[in-house]
């Protein structure tokens, strides 16, 4: 549940730092998404990929973390 609630957060959020770079790269003043759906299709885009980031990072830690108890003997 924590992971989905960061997930959408940070997905939120690199929305609008994805937006300053297309700006500051083309030269734009703003961006028109199309609509409310196409940028509902780029928060999820970046909601999926945030999250499969902090899934990826939870099982380092977890895994690493076991690996820390069996070397204790």
């Amino acid at each position: 549940m924590l992971k989905a609630a960061i997930a959408g957060v940070v997905g939120f959020v690199l929305v609008f730092i994805e937006s300053m770079i297309v700006m500051k790269l083309k030269g734009y003043e703003t961006i028109e998404y199309g609509g409310i759906a196409p940028f509902i299709n780029v928060w999820a885009m970046n909601f999926f990929f945030v999250f499969a980031i902090l899934t990826q990072i939870t099982n380092w830690y977890v895994s690493k973390y076991e690996l820390n108890e069996d070397n204790s003997f």
